[in-house]
């Protein structure tokens, strides 16, 4: 892999000159947690590297909560992301393969993905419900993204991923080869380390293929148990990275409105006649862990879970889906 490196100064610099060209978004710490921010030059120094996780998933940039499919479009500036997690990178390789197919382009998904740079950062530590590297997904990215950035010792170190990353490197005259190969080193010792608390963080949990024989084989009971504390808030699938199903609404003048739904929601597969396969909240429950880890690998090559924990916490009802997972293994 490329590195080129770049002191914190130089690279503030860069960002500062950007935002005249592009519209650039990167993750902000406060007292509430971390998330995605509209940068300005004021908060540049404000950017946090290195740190898992965006409290909002990365298909919010690329898949609107709502959006009018018929409407004339406005000359949007490229963007850049960055600082995001690799859960988040490999979650949309799933969106690429869904809404990129060769037969059934999203033009509206292929604009934001076109005009979009996507910075990647190298997860150094984990959360409590981070568990990534149990579905074959490293905390740190070596594909898909265009660059990774990661700040170490005053200076920000890019692996270049991709040739729009390399383009984009050019662009930045103040950065270079690094000389040390001891700041090499470090990344990949803190690489290690992460990799080693998450493995021991999530022992006994299933990998994704393993989990989806499980799922499927599991009985009713088991679902009965676990949705009885779920609200069908649809939390867990709004905010999930590959979650994104969608109602497509007509409205007066022959528009469409696209709008993100959810499985948890009560009348989710209601048809017009008034059958609704998932009326019990049971099915409904289960219904999410078919499509995630049985349904969508029939279909697709990315794991429908990329173990970013983001149901996890955001569960109103507190359910754990790894205790479910574990319990069943």
């Amino acid at each position: 892999m490329q590195y080129k490196s770049i002191t914190k100064e130089e690279w503030d610099k860069t960002l500062e000159q950007l935002l005249s060209s592009h519209d650039v978004f990167a993750p902000v710490s406060n007292e509430f947690g971390q998330d995605y921010e509209f940068i300005k030059s004021t908060g540049i120094s404000g950017i946090t590297y290195n740190k898992p996780k965006p409290a909002t998933s990365l298909k919010n940039f690329f898949l609107p909560v709502k959006e009018n499919v018929t409407s004339e479009r406005a000359a949007e500036k490229p963007r850049i992301i960055i600082g995001i997690p690799n859960c988040d990178i490999e979650g949309l390789s799933l969106l690429d393969e869904i809404y990129l197919d060769k037969d059934f382009k999203d033009p509206f998904y292929r604009r934001r993905r076109e005009n979009t740079l996507l910075i990647a950062s190298d997860c150094f530590g984990i959360q409590e419900h981070c568990h990534c590297l149990s579905y074959g997904i490293k905390p740190w990215s070596a594909s898909i993204a265009d660059l990774a950035v990661i700040s170490l010792d005053g200076r920000i170190i890019l692996r270049i991923i991709s040739g729009k990353g390399e383009d984009f490197v050019r662009t930045i005259p103040a950065s270079s080869v690094p000389e040390d190969n001891d700041i090499i080193s470090a990344v990949e010792k803190e690489h290690s380390v992460t990799e080693g608390r998450l493995a021991e963080a999530n022992k006994g949990l299933p990998d994704y293929k393993k989990t989806g024989k499980i799922v499927a084989e599991a009985k009713k009971e088991i679902w009965e148990k676990y949705s009885s504390k779920c609200v069908s808030c649809g939390a867990c699938a709004t905010i999930c990275p590959t979650c994104t199903c969608f109602l497509l609404i007509d409205k007066p003048g022959f528009e469409k409105v696209k709008q993100l739904d959810a499985c948890q929601y009560p009348g989710f597969e209601r048809v017009a006649g008034g059958e609704d396969s998932l009326f019990e909240l049971h099915n409904r429950f289960r219904n999410r862990y078919m499509c995630k880890y049985v349904w969508k690998p029939q279909k697709f090559r990315p794991v429908a879970c990329t173990g970013c924990g983001r149901c996890i916490e955001a569960c109103i009802g507190k359910i754990n889906k790894n205790e479910l997972f574990m319990e069943l293994a």
